[in-house]
């Protein structure tokens, strides 16, 4: 080992194959290394010319006698204890100056402490939001850090050039100090949960109209051209329109009806309770693939509820649809930022969530052309920090919320479930009510346990008059 790659990668699984082969088409020479030796080999004759840039390292201790000084290595392996035990393999064979990434689905309280116990020993480390899933990887995909300056800088040229580009920028960026990354990448996810399920929803309402797969398939192939342009609903329109060659029938009927979640959706869910934001479109799409589990009691109650009786109300428009799912993107994503700035609050942060959809533009999952828009909005000023309130979407929201609220009612007449639609439209609803109904709460916490109320014709803490 001569100690002249470039940069080092831990673990050739999906992502960290596709990793390593992009970073050496962009030119860098890269040592890697699997818990696995064996995997090795065969990942070298995949990578074809590229194996000339690729060094393959045994061991830790192979793999960082390969590096040049400083040294970086990027770490792709399950988040969790996986991360931990090769952080202590390579940390006594690191020095100071040294650079680890972390570029898996962390949770970013452990980024946090990973930081400041590398940090304290003059290793710098980096949580690295990773986006794009596997052809974004190799390809191009998003990236956001979260580290010190110094960790950053030492890793930006690699970084840069193999991310996704977006008017030629890449779509790569440092956003904060510790865990920033790893945390944005989390509401990333969230957001992520969120779209899908209300993509889900409004296929959901169409099928149940008798429209086929394919024909719900030319719909959003149809809406990917409009407003709702958007990677998701891209390939929304690719899987319907997809067949399965051994029953020829439409792939997605032939797909079970149960989702499974890698736990950064509940992660997101979970943050937003802590800091009191809500995040109430990601939480229904939580909760409808936590329900998608329980096939046996939603086939019991299928025969034990009274069937929905579709004659309640009319069936919503395909312009309805379109804008409802619109109108719920915008919301959902609203929620999202809202948690990014409450947790930019919380840890002393200094987010710019403008710089957080800037990295979104390209190679991630959420990608969409309302990105751009949402970039501009934070730049120019959004009224009390929530982004349905900026004058753009303001009137995008009076233009499709109308249609959203068809669509709920529509789905609530027929019995068609319709979980994060209509946690979209209640949180619209909420936050365009100046008064309430929590006064009576406050009532009812007083009557049976003393805590107090305020009123709104006087300071300090008051008690009703229950106990007269």
């Amino acid at each position: 080992m001569d100690g002249s790659a470039r940069i080092g990668l831990v673990g050739l699984g999906t992502m960290g194959s596709a990793l390593a082969l992009n970073i050496a088409e962009r030119g860098f020479a890269v040592a890697v290394t699997n818990r696995t030796a064996a995997r090795l080999p065969g990942f070298v004759a995949e990578a074809g010319p590229l194996a000339e840039r690729i060094t393959a390292a045994e061991t830790p201790q192979a793999l960082v006698a390969a590096l040049a000084r400083p040294r970086a290595v990027v770490l792709m392996v399950p988040a969790g204890e996986a991360t931990d035990a090769q952080i202590a393999a390579l940390r006594p064979l690191l020095e100071p100056g040294d650079v680890l990434v972390d570029g898996g689905n962390a949770d970013f309280r452990d980024t946090r402490r990973r930081s400041a116990e590398l940090e304290a020993a003059g290793i710098r480390f980096l949580g690295l939001g990773v986006s794009g899933g596997e052809a974004g990887a190799r390809q191009g995909p998003s990236l956001m850090a979260g580290g010190s300056a110094q960790a950053w800088e030492a890793v930006r040229e690699v970084l840069e050039a193999i991310a996704a580009r977006f008017a030629g920028m890449p779509c790569a960026r440092l956003l904060g100090p510790d865990g920033t990354g790893h945390f944005v990448k989390t509401v990333h996810n969230g957001i992520e949960y969120a779209d899908m399920q209300l993509i889900a929803e409004i296929y959901g309402l169409m099928r149940s109209e008798g429209r086929s797969a394919h024909a719900i398939g030319e719909v959003f192939a149809g809406w990917n051209e409009g407003p709702l342009n958007a990677y998701l609903t891209e390939i929304t329109a690719a899987v319907l329109l997809a067949d399965d060659p051994a029953t020829g029938r439409p792939v997605v009927d032939v797909i079970a009806d149960r989702a499974g979640q890698k736990g950064t959706g509940r992660w997101t869910v979970i943050e937003a309770q802590r800091l009191g934001v809500p995040a109430t479109v990601t939480e229904a799409a939580v909760a409808a693939r936590a329900w998608s589990a329980a096939a046996a009691a939603r086939a019991a109650g299928t025969a034990l509820l009274a069937p929905p009786d579709r004659a309640h109300g009319p069936i919503p428009t395909e312009g309805d649809l379109e804008k409802a799912l619109l109108a719920g993107r915008i919301l959902a994503l609203s929620q999202g930022f809202q948690v990014l700035a409450a947790a930019s609050e919380e840890f002393g942060w200094g987010l710019d969530l403008a710089a957080c959809a800037e990295v979104w533009r390209a190679g991630c999952i959420i990608r969409s052309g309302l990105l751009d828009d949402i970039a501009h909005a934070f730049r120019e000023g959004v009224p009390h920090g929530i982004l349905a309130f900026a004058p753009f979407f303001a009137a995008r929201l009076a233009e499709t919320v109308p249609a959203l609220r068809r669509v709920v009612a529509a789905a609530a007449g027929a019995g068609e479930p319709a979980p994060a639609l209509a946690a979209a439209l209640a949180w619209h609803d909420t936050f365009r009510t100046a008064r309430g109904t929590t006064n009576l709460i406050q009532a009812q916490r007083d009557y049976f346990g003393a805590h107090g109320f305020e009123r709104i014709d006087a300071e300090g803490s008051h008690h009703g008059p229950w106990a007269s």
